[in-house]
């Protein structure tokens, strides 16, 4: 009896010991973790409270507000406003509140500075669109209250800074006026409103700042017009260029006057070729053009007379103005040389002496400054000292301080355009190449903490212990590959054209890259980073190549610019080769087939629909040519609501003979009428996702097999009234067709009609189902579709002697060129929210069930698993249908706290979402990208095929160990007791 006690304890202990699948507070960030950032910083205000942290606050590309502390760059708080909320003007009104001019100068808002809570918000209206101008003057009063002053949509506002009411507003109602500066000069009543009418006309309002009275309106005419920025060098003074770009046109309006000058450029600067540039600035006195590689620097001496102060042929920015004294102002000045920047910060007045001139080596992965913002404070020995903060080519912000970097953010990453993976090194002669190991010591030690704290036995310190242990964990953090696949890098391309790898362990960089093909040269002058894709992806029988992917380019936002490609190893960054093509890229088709070498092959498609085939050697031309007749793409036409399928025909006509570049014929076309439907979204199933089994098993033990094709294409077409807002149309106007094309022959396979509905319209492809979010205006409310395709020419491999004598035709080849005989089950749900982004989960062998992951409009992911919407949930399922797992039909899915795969967290401005499998079946990897970026593992279905992180392998071996105890004294005991017997 008690040996029986004892078994049925271990069994309970035992079973304890099962994994828990909920998620607590200290597992968090131990398999995932999130990055905050702003984007590429557009203005930058200095606080400069004397009390309190101190602070500076940044608008940026990518329409965040944001307070940063000045000490490490820490964020204290950020708005993210909408994608149509362009931030315009940015400034600090009264000391405490932030003043924010956004969406074409029509939203004026106030923000409390310490903790970012909005206090105000104004609506701006006016009769025409036009620039907008935001102006916090310091003295300007109106029944003490402090005044704003805005231009926006051709009129001009005089706003209370503590509570946002219009106190008067003047219209500029002229058709042809182009407002170029608003200005106040400090201790006046006036404002004066310049700007160029029809291109060639000088025109100068002066306004009483307190009334918004029309004092005085001047006009003067110049034969040569204007072009470009106009540069305030002084209250009363802006300096233009003429429409040829060789003028410079000095205007004053001293007291309401007009009076000019003009200076050829070439007067100025010896052999210039080609039209300047004003570089924008607003020192006081001075102003900076750009020449061919030279930049001049030009003050302005009396009655507008120039003078050149300084030539230069380095890459330089400069700071706006910042007032040190009531008389004085100083700026900034930031030349590149190799490895350094060189830093001079002058006074306005007196160019040729320097408050501070400082080298500060800077990594040339950077690339070049692009804005600088000046700040001082003062130094214990009262004199003057600088803070400059940098925005840099590859959208980093970076503080400099006495000749020093004080931190940086890689704000870059809040704009990545395209996503891929890299597996990490494999790990040879148990050497890892991050050489951070456990000793036994720290291994017993951990073993023990977790112990103590199974048994409920650990202090709040060894809690605190086993928390960073686990974060720190070299197992996650390791530089080679793990068994469960795990550790992997990301490799991102940013909008700046930088190329950054993230571990997926803790989301570290691990190195990035300013890729040379981006710069802006001569041969390419706006180069715009599209698309990455895997290269090079060596196995075990070529682990000697790193793994390399590509970069698509091209030189301009039009798709027929020459298209440029960039080579760039996983491992190192390092760029390997780039190719400045002939031609454009209008398409890239990575296909099926891979060298010897492991290097994938891919078809450039350019404008002209030609075919070029990489990488241009002869093995790839072999193998290309040997699956030439195989080879079919399409291509989809938005705007003309058309949609094509092609094939290769001969290698290219030219004059010039290329034996990669290849004709091409169109095979057929779909076209759409313009005046009932328009193309809102396409989408096709992952070129790599794994399925399982063809071959679906019902509840009435029936088998149905899934149509698996990597040619089929989910179009959706909604009415041309119904392509706008949600809203803007009448439910009788709208309507949203959903269609499943082959792209090999053109047939249509199945199409449905939603009435009352339309777009936005998101959609995933998984298998032989597709998954659509759409909006009702019927119902008001937002809802999800699911189709799902099955092959019927199957449906007579039910016998399982069949299968077994090998009697199917489970194997027989299939053309697509025969008509299929396919069969569709269709289901619409409601669903609360609005999305952003959507995709499904993949795994390495496709058995694990599906969760869908939705990117919600509050920037948020969503895990749904995919039985909600199988299409043949009924209201009452059949107890064999329940056993199958199909779930009772409710009109409306489900939204379930727990499944938030964010957490508690947000991806501000959510783009994307990229899974990606793990070599551990049960488990997916999910980054999620937006301005921020999340990274999780997922199990959809549990981890069923391996033990949890917070297994206690320490008390494992403790029962295993007890187990053998307990047998050895009862093998004892029992071997005395039958030898008492025996004795008796």
């Amino acid at each position: 009896m008690a040996i029986r006690s004892f078994f049925l304890f271990i069994l309970f202990f035992s079973s304890s010991l099962s994994p828990v699948f909920s998620l607590y507070e200290d597992q968090v960030g131990l398999m995932d973790w999130h990055q905050q950032y702003i984007g590429k910083v557009k203005q930058a205000v200095f606080s400069s409270q004397r009390a309190g942290r101190k602070r500076v606050v940044v608008s940026t590309e990518e329409n965040v507000i944001a307070s940063l502390d000045l000490r490490h760059g820490e964020i204290f708080w950020r708005h993210l406003l909408g994608a149509d909320d362009v931030i315009d003007g940015i400034d600090i009104g009264l000391g405490k509140y932030v003043i924010t001019l956004s969406s074409g100068g029509s939203i004026l808002r106030s923000w409390n500075l310490p903790d970012g809570q909005m206090v105000w918000e104004s609506s701006l209206q006016g009769p025409k669109h036009s620039k907008s101008f935001l102006l916090v003057p310091t003295n300007l009063k109106f029944d003490k209250d402090n005044v704003l002053v805005v231009f926006s949509n051709g009129r001009l506002h005089a706003i209370s800074c503590i509570d946002g009411e219009v106190l008067w507003k003047k219209d500029f109602e002229a058709e042809s006026f182009e407002v170029q500066q608003v200005i106040q000069p400090p201790g006046s009543d006036l404002i004066y409103v310049v700007g160029f009418a029809a291109s060639y006309q000088f025109e100068m309002y002066q306004i009483n700042a307190k009334n918004g009275e029309l004092l005085k309106h001047e006009s003067a005419s110049f034969s040569s017009g204007f072009s470009g920025e106009v540069s305030l060098v002084s209250t009363e003074t802006v300096v233009a260029l003429d429409s040829t770009g060789s003028i410079l046109q000095t205007i004053s309006f001293q007291d309401g006057k007009i009076s000019s000058q003009q200076t050829p450029i070439s007067n100025l600067v010896e052999d210039s070729l080609g039209p300047a540039v004003i570089i924008p600035s607003s020192v006081s006195g001075i102003f900076a053009i750009k020449t061919d590689a030279v930049t001049v620097f030009i003050r302005v001496i009396g009655e507008g007379k120039l003078e050149v102060v300084e030539k230069t042929t380095h890459e330089i920015a400069v700071s706006d103005a910042l007032s040190i004294s009531e008389d004085q102002q100083a700026f900034a000045l930031i030349q590149h040389a190799s490895s350094e920047i060189h830093l001079t910060v002058k006074l306005a007045h007196d160019w040729d002496g320097n408050l501070l001139k400082e080298s500060v080596k800077m990594d040339w992965q950077r690339g070049l400054v692009h804005k600088v913002f000046i700040n001082n404070y003062i130094r214990t020995d009262r004199s003057y000292g600088f803070r400059v903060l940098i925005v840099m080519e590859d959208h980093s912000l970076l503080l400099l301080q006495q000749g020093e970097i004080v931190w940086s953010r890689e704000d870059g990453l809040a704009s990545i355009i395209d996503v891929t993976t890299s597996e990490l090194p494999v790990e040879r002669n148990g050497v890892s190449v991050a050489k951070v190991e456990h000793n036994l010591f720290e291994w017993l030690k951990g073993h023990m903490l977790k112990l103590k704290g199974t048994l409920m036995l650990a202090s709040p310190e060894d809690m605190a212990a086993i928390q960073s242990m686990r974060l720190k964990s070299s197992e996650k953090s390791k530089m080679t590959r793990d068994h469960n696949g795990f550790r992997k890098l990301l490799i991102v391309l940013t909008r700046a054209g930088k190329l950054f790898a993230l571990h997926t362990g803790d989301g570290r960089i691990v190195w990035s890259h300013l890729l040379r093909s981006l710069h802006k040269s001569e041969a390419c002058q706006s180069p715009i980073g599209l698309n990455l894709y895997q290269w090079q992806v060596p196995h075990h029988h070529a682990m000697d190549e790193n793994p390399s992917v590509l970069v698509v380019s091209r030189c301009g936002p039009s798709s027929d610019t020459p298209g440029v490609l960039s080579f760039v190893d996983t491992y190192t960054g390092k760029e390997l080769s780039s190719l400045s093509l002939d031609h454009a890229v209008v398409q890239v088709i990575p296909l099926p087939y891979t060298d010897s070498t492991e290097q994938r092959l891919h078809l450039l498609i350019n404008a002209d629909k030609h075919a070029h085939l990489y990488p241009k050697t002869s093995e790839a031309l072999s193998i290309f040519k040997r699956e030439f007749l195989n080879i079919y793409w399409y291509s989809v036409e938005d705007q003309n609501g058309i949609i094509k399928g092609h094939a290769l025909k001969c290698k290219c006509t030219g004059e010039v003979a290329d034996e990669f570049c290849f004709d091409t014929r169109d095979l057929w076309s779909v076209v759409f009428p313009s005046e009932s439907e328009k193309i809102v979204a396409t989408v096709t199933r992952k070129l790599n996702e794994v399925v399982h089994t063809q071959a679906k098993v019902v509840a009435d033990q029936d088998v149905m097999y899934k149509y698996i094709s990597r040619n089929l294409l989910f179009v959706a077409t909604v009415a041309p009234k119904g392509s706008g807002e949600i809203g803007s149309v009448t439910p009788e106007e709208s309507w949203l067709v959903a269609y499943l094309i082959d792209t090999v022959t053109g047939r249509i396979l199945h199409r449905v009609t939603h009435h009352g509905s339309q777009g936005p319209v998101h959609a995933v492809f998984s298998e032989n189902w597709v998954v659509y979010h759409y909006f009702n205006l019927r119902a008001h409310r937002y809802e999800m579709s699911v189709i799902e395709i099955y092959d019927q020419s199957r449906a007579d491999n039910k016998d399982v002697w069949k299968l077994v004598l090998g009697k199917h035709n489970l194997t027989s080849p299939i053309s697509l060129f025969s008509r299929p005989e396919v069969i569709t089950k269709s289901q619409s749900y409601f669903f609360t929210h609005s999305l952003k982004a959507i995709a499904v989960t993949s795994t390495a062998k496709g058995i694990t069930s599906k969760q869908l992951l939705l990117g919600t409009i509050g920037d948020q992911v969503l895990a749904l698993d995919k039985r909600f919407l199988d299409p043949r949930r009924t209201v009452n399922p059949t107890q064999a249908e329940k056993e199958e797992g199909i779930i009772p039909l409710t009109d409306s899915l489900p939204i379930i706290p727990q499944s938030y795969v964010t957490h508690a967290l947000r991806v501000e401005g959510l783009r994307g979402i990229i899974t990606v499998p793990a070599k551990l079946e049960s488990t997916t990897l999910v980054f999620a990208h937006g301005v921020d970026l999340f990274f999780t593992q997922l199990a959809p279905s549990r981890t069923y095929d391996s033990l949890t992180e917070d297994f206690s392998y320490a008390l494992l071996l403790i029962t295993i160990v007890a187990l053998v105890a307990a047998i050895f004294v009862t093998w004892r005991l029992s071997e005395r007791k039958e030898l008492q017997e025996k004795w008796r």
